[in-house]
């Protein structure tokens, strides 16, 4: 346990609360009276109430179009599923600055629509809210339907016997079983849309702000620490607030009801309905989820001689201005980033997994809620908290390259400690006592009994971690250095330039990073049994 709280109190605490103390700290004296000033001016409650309403509309659309496919997964067996399981879960794992590329690219001016049909959603709200479900919709699908496909149907075939209605049946029986995870899913899309910042920064531009953009905005272009420092504490009350909320609804899944295995509920569709069902859970991953991407493919490729590799091509030349190297290395300095992020979250993440296994009690369950921040507190707080802290002996930190590893890493722990906890919970205590009997050492016992029964599902967690690490943004934005930039950092200098030559090459830049996120979730599909953890 020490690891991951030395880890998370100088990495994270300690950034994150600097940043808010400077804030709102003037003088030696607390200016707490700047709390009510900030959150009263009108553009403040502007972007509360966006940021609140979008969220909701978000999570609401997102059930609505994934509660389907969650259902198809969970109870159909076809050929491809497990690809088209791949498929759909892509967009969850890819970086929010490709995403909003993406949705820029086929609904902005200019996009797809535009050009083809003269369809245009000025409104910019709509292209949000989509890329927030084409984001999201694997959360729905893999949190609900993993835990439809453990439900006994023969629980509503014994209603329907009784005189239920099918509705009825489902209503009465199947419902009320799938409602906390229903009920985590959303709030952690939720989460997920209420903390937007890459796809709204994008999208979004000047008129629409979340609280995440909204503090980038205070504290890269304003220098407004204190007004940054005041949404930062709201945004932290609201996530800290979903969380616990959130752990509740788990702890209601885990322990209310009983499973069994998925391979008994899965059956080929049967009927009309269930036909057209599948076709149209089909007709919305390609219209939802392969269209965007496919248009930003399409982009990348569409150069200024007809289609070829041409943006491709310029991306080896530092020429344009916007980077001091050519914009092609930013792809292996994300790679290099994100081999060392991976690597710490993996320590950090499996030792604190490790802790949670063999510990209870009060202070254990928030530390487990105290892992899950980093997903939802400012990405940009954290970045910002790196530069003004981490400046002196013995973490002069400023200059070195290991500043944007750190900050990847703080967002790839929770994926490694949610993906390996309850394999570490599903083993047998009595294995370990046994060979402490014999006279292991705990890291021989660990070594022995839990390592090869754990080990798909650290390869896993090494995978989500790389993904999400490759694709953090928020924090990497102030801390990656203009010589050494990442993939997404990139992506957002290019679309900020005029040009065709910028906007050419942020697309094939976004479409190098989506194939390669793409690629590790696709390898970690062939590797995923059912129960590796909760993504």
């Amino acid at each position: 346990m020490a690891v991951p709280v030395a880890f998370f109190a100088v990495f994270f605490a300690y950034p994150v609360t600097a940043i808010v103390a400077r804030g709102l700290k003037a003088d030696g004296v607390w200016r707490f009276g700047r709390i009510g000033e900030v959150l009263g001016e009108p553009d403040i409650v502007q972007v509360l109430w966006f940021t609140t309403w979008q969220a909701l509309a978000s999570t609401a659309l997102t059930l609505l179009i994934a509660l389907p496919g969650a259902y198809v997964f969970a109870r159909f067996d076809f050929p491809g599923k497990q690809l088209l399981r791949a498929v759909v879960t892509v967009p969850f794992v890819l970086p929010t600055i490709v995403v909003g590329t993406a949705f820029l690219a086929l609904l902005g001016r200019g996009g797809l629509l535009d050009e083809t049909w003269g369809v245009r959603l000025d409104t910019t709200v709509w292209a949000i809210l989509l890329a927030h479900v084409f984001f999201n919709y694997a959360v729905v699908v893999r949190t609900v339907g993993g835990l439809w496909s453990q439900l006994d149907p023969r629980q509503e075939e014994a209603a329907r016997v009784l005189g239920a209605g099918r509705f009825a049946a489902w209503r009465r029986v199947t419902l009320p079983a799938l409602g906390p995870a229903v009920a985590a899913a959303a709030l952690m899309v939720f989460l997920f849309t209420f903390t937007s910042f890459g796809v709204v920064q994008i999208l979004g531009g000047p008129a629409f702000s979340t609280l995440e953009v909204e503090i980038y905005r205070q504290t890269a272009q304003l220098l407004d620490l204190p007004t940054a420092a005041v949404l930062t504490l709201v945004q932290f009350a609201a996530v800290g607030a979903i969380l616990a909320v959130h752990a509740w609804t788990v702890r209601r899944r885990e322990s209310a009801l009983k499973l069994v295995d998925p391979a008994r509920t899965a059956r080929r569709p049967r009927g009309a309905g269930q036909w057209a069902l599948l076709g149209g859970v089909l007709a919305t991953v390609l219209v939802l989820i392969l269209l965007p991407v496919g248009v930003l493919v399409e982009r990348s490729l569409d150069g200024p001689d007809g289609y070829g590799f041409a943006f491709y091509r310029a991306l080896t030349s530092a020429d344009g201005g916007t980077f001091l190297v050519p914009p092609l290395e930013a792809v292996g300095n994300s790679l290099q980033y994100a081999l060392v992020a991976t690597a710490i979250a993996l320590l950090v993440g499996g030792l604190a997994a490790a802790a949670l296994t063999r510990r209870a009690g009060r202070f254990v369950r928030g530390f487990d809620a105290l892992l899950m921040l980093p997903l939802g507190v400012s990405a940009v707080t954290v970045g910002f908290g790196f530069l003004i802290t981490l400046d002196e002996p013995p973490l002069d930190l400023r200059a070195s390259w290991i500043l944007v590893p750190l900050a990847q890493a703080l967002v790839g722990v929770p994926f490694v400690v949610r993906t390996m906890l309850p394999v570490l919970r599903a083993v047998d205590e009595r294995l370990r006592e046994a060979a402490a009997v014999l006279g292991a050492s705990p890291p021989r016992v660990w070594r022995e009994v839990d390592l090869p029964m754990v080990r798909r599902a650290v390869l896993i967690a090494a995978g989500f971690a790389f993904a999400v690490s490759l694709g953090e943004f928020g924090a990497t934005v102030f801390i990656a250095r203009p010589d050494n930039p990442t993939l997404p950092v990139a992506v957002a200098r290019l679309l900020g330039r005029a040009g065709e030559l910028n906007y050419g090459q942020a697309m094939a830049l976004s479409t190098i990073l989506m194939l390669v996120c793409a690629a590790a979730l696709l390898a970690l599909e062939r590797i995923r049994t059912q129960g590796s953890g909760e993504f």
